[in-house]
Order: C-alpha cells, then sequence, then structure tokens
C-alpha cells in the first residue's frame, strides 16, 4: 500500500512521511492550519504556500517548505502535490504517487465554491481517503446567497432595535466567510481577538475581507450601535460578550441543521454554514476521484462506510485524531 495507518498518523513507507500526523514526526505534510491536522513538535512541515502564514502564526517558529498548488515534488522516490481542498484559505488534498498507483488525502473538504477559499478541485486517484463529518442525507446546504440574505436579515432586524448581533464561529475559515457574506453597509463589524489575528494574516495574503475592528479592553460597546460581533463560540458565553449588554446571539455551523444541537447551544439563532462538504458533496467527490477504495477517518464512519459499500466501493474505516466543527479553539488563542 502506498500508505499505512500507524499510531502516530498516516505514513508513506517509501516516501518515509506522514500527513497530518497527531504525534510528533520527522517530517509532516500537512493539508491545513485547523489545530487537529496540523500540531505542534515535528522536525519538518511542508505545505501550500497559501498556509504556511497561519501555519507560522498557530506553531510559532517551524520548518517549513512550501509548495504551490499543482506543483510536484519528489520525496524518496514518491511524487506529492497539494490540491485546491475548498476547506478554509489554503487547504489542500495531497496526492502521492508510487509506481503508478495514485492515492489521496483529502484532509477537511468542501466541494462548493464560498467565494473565499481556493475552490475543491477533484484529483483522480486508485484510493481516497476522506472526511465525512456530515455524512448524512440530512446534511444539505444552503447556497451562499441564500445564507447571505438570513444572516443580513436577522443582524438588520437586531440593529433595528438597538441590539448588538453576536456570531459564534471558529477563527481560521468560518469566521471569515461570515465576513464575505455579510453587508458592512448594515453597522459596524467588532471580531474578538483571535479572529482578528487570523484576519490580519489573510488580508496581508490578499484575500478580501471586509473592514473590521478588534475588541480590545478599551472598545467602549456604546460606541458601536447595532454592531456584528464575531467571536470563537466560547466568548459567547462570558465576559468577553457581556460587556456589551443584552445581544442577539447565534452560532454559525453545519450541526446547526440538528434541531438538539441547536438548543444545547443556547443561541438565539443557528446558522447553517458549514466550512465541510454536505451529503451530496461527499458522495459527489467520491465519485469524481474515480477511486475502488475508500478510507473514512471522521465523522458519521460507520453510516458511510455502509453506504459505500452499497454503492459497489471497497470502503474502509480508519482511526484518527480528527476532529469535528464543535471543537472551540478559542482557548488556545488570543482572548482579548
Amino acid at each position: 500500500m502506498v500508505l499505512e495507518f500507524r499510531e502516530e498518523g498516516i505514513y508513506c513507507p517509501a516516501g518515509d512521511f506522514h500527513v497530518d500526523p497527531w504525534q510528533p514526526v520527522e517530517r509532516a505534510l500537512i493539508t491545513h492550519g485547523h489545530a487537529d491536522h496540523a500540531y505542534a513538535g515535528h522536525r519538518r512541515y511542508l505545505a501550500t504556500e497559501a498556509a504556511a502564514p497561519v501555519l507560522r502564526h498557530r506553531l510559532g517558529e517551524i520548518t517549513l517548505e512550501t509548495m504551490r498548488y499543482g506543483e510536484r515534488r519528489d520525496i524518496n522516490g514518491v511524487t506529492v502535490s497539494f490540491h485546491p481542498a475548498g476547506h478554509v484559505p489554503g487547504s489542500a488534498q495531497i496526492r502521492i504517487e508510487h509506481r503508478g498507483e495514485i492515492w489521496v488525502v483529502s484532509g477537511d473538504y468542501k466541494t462548493t465554491p464560498d467565494g473565499l477559499s481556493e475552490p475543491f478541485a477533484p484529483v483522480s486517484c486508485h484510493a481516497f481517503i476522506t472526511e465525512c463529518t456530515f455524512g448524512l442525507p440530512v446534511f444539505d446546504w444552503r447556497d451562499e446567497a441564500t445564507l447571505a440574505t438570513e444572516i443580513n436579515a436577522w443582524w438588520q432586524a437586531n440593529a433595528a432595535e438597538g441590539r448588538p448581533s453576536a456570531i459564534g464561529a471558529y477563527s481560521l475559515g468560518k469566521a471569515q466567510r461570515l465576513l464575505t457574506l455579510v453587508d458592512p453597509s448594515i453597522g459596524p463589524i467588532l471580531t474578538h481577538g483571535a479572529v482578528e489575528a487570523v484576519d490580519e494574516i489573510l488580508r496581508g495574503q490578499g484575500y478580501a475581507l471586509p473592514e473590521t475592528t478588534r475588541v480590545t479592553p478599551e472598545t467602549d460597546p456604546k460606541a458601536h450601535p447595532g454592531a456584528l460581533l464575531i467571536a470563537p463560540p466560547s466568548a459567547l458565553e462570558g465576559r468577553w460578550l457581556r460587556r456589551f449588554g443584552p445581544a442577539a446571539t447565534a452560532f454559525a455551523s453545519g450541526w446547526m441543521a440538528l434541531r438538539g444541537v441547536r438548543r444545547r447551544r443556547a443561541v438565539d439563532r443557528g446558522f447553517v454554514v458549514s466550512d465541510h462538504a454536505d451529503w451530496a458533496g461527499l458522495n459527489a467527490a467520491i465519485r469524481e476521484t474515480g477511486a475502488e477504495r475508500i478510507f473514512a477517518t471522521h465523522g458519521y464512519t460507520a453510516t458511510f462506510r455502509q453506504w459505500l459499500e452499497s454503492q459497489g466501493y471497497d470502503a474502509r474505516i480508519v482511526e484518527t485524531a480528527y476532529g469535528d466543527e464543535l471543537v472551540d479553539e478559542a482557548d488556545t488563542e488570543d482572548a482579548a
């Protein structure tokens, strides 16, 4: 096999490298900068040029090489290349070829363009390692225009009542995607420090984001009437939000498609916004690879495997340390 599944992560024995390993290794190829895929402690890293600034921000001083999308590199006789995953800016699928056999590690991915991340590009292969975070038919995402209409109408109504609007969203990817959906003419947009740190990095790379203001201890809530606040989800439950007085609250996640999850989050609204593929997207991506062997790493793995087997695939489940959209990164980042 081109790849093996080991205790420390996905491993290529011929190339002597790992992909998104969760234990320290000599050489790690990284699909994207989320904390469950990009761990500290590896000796050498390889990622896309677009992912590099966020990786350095999150991991500090690391030995990091970069590649452009589509560029090919030989590692000990194994050909590797990175291809857009559509998940967050800079995210990639990693194509690995050895002796004519091609495997693709998808990391996390989304098949529908969002106007921010590099659009997903199908890669032909013999074996495809896929997530299935939302691997049930109930998960069926709305288009970007519909999402924008829903979010802006909610914000506009709150602003008309003199209330701030606060949305919980993860600091890399989801928060910036929200910024591409909202209408800045409604009012000022204020951001948590963890969100704004990523905003500044992505703006520096040329990603188009509207103007935002970082919330600091000196921020005067009265100076920003009708503001939209974007913060990691846990910030909506503490003193960070309380300083703004009674606020309308919302959570942006694919899990908002499930009523039980919406109730448990204890927010006023749930917006179904996901950086992962929905049921249709997962199935379309797998079909487009032409792969016969499918490995499901995280999500509804048992159900999704059964479905794939019913469709004629050789499907298997792989245990990994990868997470899902309910992981809150606020505790590990700037809490200002």
